[in-house]
C-alpha cells in the first residue's frame, strides 16, 4: 500500500487548504453567530451562495461523487476523496460550500445510481448544481429503526399513485427553506415476498399535501438551524407511481448502497475535526503558563497529545483502508471495515476533543474555540446512521463466522 497522496489528490488538498484559509475560516464565527441568533431561525446564512459559487468556479465541487457516476462525477475514488473530506470536516457545515453535505450526498448517489432519466432531470441535476436541498426519511419513533425491517410507514398503490401513511423523526434538513423533496423508505406490504423485500423508496416533493411537520427536535438543546431535525407525520400523502425508485421491494438494496458511503463520509470529516482539536490543544498548552511553567512542559499534557496523535493516525488509516476496500471490492464486501471505522471514529474524536477542552480550561467550553462543538458533533454521530451497538453486533457476527471458518480449517 502506498501511503503517499497522488499528485492529483495533493493538488486538490492544496486547493482546498487555500480555499478554506481564504473563504471558510475567516467567516466561521460570523456564520455561527448568525445561525445561533433566534431571529434567524431556519434561515440559511446569507453568505453561503457566494462561497459556493467560488468553490464551483475553483473546481472544488461534488468531489464526493464516485467516479463511476459520469458525467456528473469529478472522477475521484473514495480513497482519493477521504483526505479532501477530512479538510472540509475541520469546520462544521463547511461541506455545503463544496456541495458535499449530508443528506444531499446520499440522495444524489441514489438518484445517480437508481433514478430514471425523468427523476434525474427533475431532482438530481438541481442537487448537483447546489440549487436546492433535500432530506432522507427513514427513522421512525414507534419502532427500533436500527433494524430497518421494522420500518412501518406504508406505501400503498392506488390507481396511478402511491399513498404514504406513517410518522418519521430525526429527518435532517427539513426546516431549510431550500429543502425541495424527501426520499422516503417505507413498507410496501406483500405477503408473497420475504420481510426484507417489502420495503421501497419513493420521492416525495416537500410541498405535497398531507405532510405535517410535528416539531423540530433539539440536539443537546440546539435546533441545528437552518436545516434542523424534525418529526413528521405523513397522512394520505399521494404521489405518482413514477416517483418510485427502481420498483417496489427494492428499498433495502437501495439503502445499503446509500448508507455505506454516507457512514464513511462522516468518518472522513470526523478525522478533520479531531485534527483541528489537537492543533488547538497544541497551541493552547504552549501559550498557557500555570504555576510558573508552560502547560506544554507537563508530562500529563504531553501524554494527552501523544495519545491523541496515535488515536487520530489509527482512525485515519482505518478510514483510508475502508475507502480503498470500497473502491476495490464494493460497499458490500467492505462492510466490515465501514462498520469498524463507524465504531472507532466518533469515540476517538470525543476522546481527543475532551482532552483539548481540559487543556483549555473553562475557555474550552465556550464559543471562543470550536472544540466544544467538535465534542458534541462526535457524540451525536455515534447515533447517526446507526448506533455503535448495532454496528458492533453486525461486525461481531461477521467476524465470528469468518474466524470460525478459519479455525475449523
Amino acid at each position: 500500500m502506498n501511503f503517499e497522496y497522488s499528485p492529483k489528490v495533493q493538488s486538490l488538498r492544496n486547493d482546498i487548504i487555500q480555499f478554506m484559509d481564504a473563504h471558510v475560516f475567516p467567516i466561521e464565527r460570523e456564520r455561527d453567530r448568525f445561525t445561533h441568533d433566534p431571529a434567524n431561525l431556519w434561515r440559511p446564512w446569507p453568505g453561503i451562495e457566494t462561497i459556493k459559487a467560488n468553490a464551483r468556479d475553483a473546481g472544488l465541487w461534488n468531489l464526493f461523487l464516485p467516479r463511476e457516476y459520469a458525467p456528473w462525477s469529478p472522477g475521484l475514488s473514495n480513497l482519493e476523496y477521504a483526505p479532501l473530506a477530512e479538510l472540509m470536516g475541520q469546520v462544521s457545515g463547511a461541506s455545503e460550500y463544496f456541495n458535499c453535505q449530508a443528506p444531499d450526498t446520499g440522495n444524489m448517489e441514489i438518484l445517480a445510481r437508481y433514478g430514471t432519466a425523468e427523476q434525474q432531470e427533475r431532482w438530481l441535476k438541481p442537487l448537483l448544481a447546489g440549487e436546492l436541498r433535500s432530506a432522507y426519511a427513514m427513522t421512525e419513533p414507534g419502532v427500533a429503526s436500527s433494524d430497518a425491517a421494522n420500518i412501518a410507514t406504508t406505501i400503498i398503490a392506488d390507481g396511478d399513485d402511491y399513498v404514504i401513511n406513517g410518522r418519521k423523526w430525526w429527518i435532517s434538513g427539513v426546516m431549510d427553506p431550500r429543502c425541495a423533496f424527501y426520499i422516503l423508505l417505507g413498507r410496501t406490504p406483500d405477503e408473497n415476498v420475504s420481510r426484507h423485500n417489502q420495503h421501497s423508496q419513493i420521492i416525495i416533493p416537500a410541498n405535497t399535501p398531507g405532510i405535517e411537520i410535528i416539531r423540530p427536535l433539539t440536539v443537546f438543546d440546539s435546533l441545528h438551524s437552518p436545516g434542523g431535525h424534525c418529526e413528521i407525520q405523513f397522512t394520505n400523502v399521494r404521489v405518482p407511481k413514477s416517483n418510485m425508485l427502481v420498483g417496489p421491494g427494492r428499498g433495502f438494496a437501495i439503502a445499503q448502497g446509500r448508507l455505506g458511503p454516507g457512514r464513511i463520509h462522516h468518518c472522513m470529516r470526523l478525522i478533520g475535526m479531531a485534527q483541528r482539536a489537537i492543533e488547538w490543544m497544541a497551541w493552547r498548552v504552549e501559550e498557557r503558563v500555570v504555576f510558573g511553567r508552560k502547560l506544554a512542559e507537563k508530562s500529563s499534557i504531553r501524554q494527552d497529545i501523544a495519545k491523541s496523535y496515535c488515536e487520530i493516525e489509527q482512525a485515519r488509516l482505518l478510514t483510508l483502508k475502508a475507502a480503498d476496500a470500497m473502491d476495490r471490492h464494493g460497499n458490500k464486501v467492505a462492510r466490515d471495515l465501514i462498520g469498524a471505522i463507524k465504531i472507532v471514529a466518533p469515540t476517538m474524536v470525543q476522546n481527543v476533543a475532551d482532552r483539548a477542552m481540559q487543556a483549555h480550561g473553562a475557555m474550552g467550553f465556550t464559543q471562543d474555540t470550536p472544540i466544544a462543538n467538535i465534542w458534541l458533533t462526535a457524540r451525536y454521530l455515534r447515533m447517526a446512521d446507526g448506533p455503535d451497538e448495532a454496528h458492533m453486533s453486525q461486525l461481531g457476527k461477521l467476524k465470528i463466522a469468518e474466524y470460525r471458518a478459519i479455525a475449523k480449517r
